[in-house]
């Protein structure tokens, strides 16, 4: 980390593509996303809601487009050792609180872990995978529709697109878990081949009332960081994960960069865009234009607090305003999805909660987990990280306490560090 804890210790990285914007600067990211191609029949919505899934099977109904070249010039400022963006006005990132305001998804609650395959080693009455897949589901895929232990999704559309009429209670569960599987492999975890679901799933869907016991927020934030901090990478370009987050994100907290006329929104937040299609103008030139608009910002054109506002509050689900979720995304702690661990670093972006943002502590180098995928051999991840899991188990002994104040932003502490440590510009004539 250097003689100076307070210096980023990968302020450029080895191939972040902000130390190389001068020779790529058209570079554009490629999104790998699937819609979720499954009908949401009414009678998935009990499941879905004991789930604390039903906002996001919403959500997912309305389809979205992402601006790849706006995406692309976000990714630059991505950083890996911070999990934040650096702006020219200081430090801003997605936290927990974005989570269950964008996409209505509960952020506390069990970690979401296990082991990648092969868990019927560790389950009660342990039986083989597809057994099991069989179990719950009555039907297994053929070979041709099956890459290791994940399924095409084009198999599951077709399978289980459409809920007979009259079906019984047994049947429809058998779909609901179907559905379920679908959206939590293409709209939160969702990876770059952009067309599988992974049966990882069938321990959370064979307990259908306990599925709400689990933080499905944390985990998706966890995959979002992990892919960010892949696709910042020179060599990377393609991005996956709950990028309607990212998105929405955006668009809310930076007013200049919203579409015109979606000024009317609904619950989940993230919902508003829905409809939304980005230029079709050439992604090169455009990332150019969006890097150079990034590098004029000034803080009055960041959104601290957008959730806030009264039109907010009227619409939000009484479930985020929960004391323990509520809370929880002021805590300093892991985020675990399966062999994915990433830090919650909103010591860094106090002023999105309505503090001032003092000079930071030195960053958290945990590269060693950047290679942590889960392949290369079976591993029970609670056991194997069970150091990263403990800090989750322990978040309520981490939350940020600070005093709120009518006027957030950073201290002039912070920027005196920020102008020496900074990435601010990347633009050649900010």
């Amino acid at each position: 980390m250097g003689d100076d804890p307070a210096r980023l210790y990968r302020l450029d990285g080895v191939a972040h593509i902000a130390g190389v914007i001068n020779e790529e600067p058209q570079r554009c990211i490629r999104s790998m996303r699937r819609q979720q191609g499954m009908v949401l029949d009414d009678r998935y919505v009990p499941y879905l809601q004991m789930a604390g899934l039903y906002h996001l099977a919403r959500l997912n109904d309305r389809w979205f487009r992402l601006d790849e070249a706006l995406v692309s010039a976000f990714v630059e400022r991505w950083r890996p050792e911070t999990h934040t963006f650096h702006m020219p006005f200081g430090e801003c990132t997605i936290t927990l609180q974005d989570v269950a305001y964008q996409l209505g998804l509960p952020v506390d609650g069990r970690y979401v872990s296990g082991c990648l395959s092969e868990f019927h080693v560790y389950i009660d009455g342990g039986r083989p995978a597809w057994v099991w897949f069989e179990e719950l589901l009555i039907v297994v895929p053929p070979p041709s529709q099956v890459q290791k232990y994940a399924v095409n999704c084009s198999w599951f559309q077709e399978t289980f697109g459409d809920v007979p009429e009259g079906a019984d209670e047994d049947t429809v569960r058998r779909y609901a878990r179907a559905y379920i599987m679908m959206l939590l492999g293409t709209q939160l975890f969702a990876d770059k081949s952009g067309n599988r679901v992974h049966i990882r799933w069938l321990p959370f869907v064979a307990r259908l009332e306990e599925m709400g016991t689990y933080s499905w927020g944390s985990a998706a934030l966890a995959w979002l960081y992990r892919c960010m901090c892949r696709v910042a990478n020179r060599n990377v370009i393609k991005l996956a994960g709950p990028l309607q987050l990212l998105q929405s994100w955006i668009f809310w907290r930076f007013p200049r960069f919203r579409p015109a006329g979606f000024e009317t929104f609904s619950w989940p937040l993230a919902s508003r865009w829905s409809g939304y299609i980005p230029s079709s103008s050439e992604k090169g030139p455009r990332v150019q234009t969006w890097r150079l608009w990034i590098d004029r910002l000034q803080d009055r054109e960041f959104i601290w607090m957008p959730y806030s506002s009264p039109d907010v509050l009227q619409v939000v689900h009484p479930e985020v305003l929960e004391p323990r979720h509520m809370v929880l995304c002021r805590s300093v702690t892991s985020l675990i999805y399966f062999a994915v661990i990433e830090w919650h670093q909103v010591d860094r972006v106090l002023p999105q909660f309505g503090g001032v943002q003092p000079r930071p502590q030195a960053a958290l180098n945990i590269d060693f987990l950047m290679s942590k995928d889960g392949r290369g051999g079976d591993r029970w991840f609670p056991s194997h990280l069970q150091k990263w899991h403990q800090y989750w188990d322990d978040r309520t002994e981490s939350v940020l306490r600070f005093d709120v104040v009518a006027d957030p932003g950073p201290s002039y502490q912070f920027l005196d560090w920020w102008s020496q440590h900074g990435k601010r510009f990347l633009s050649p004539d900010p």
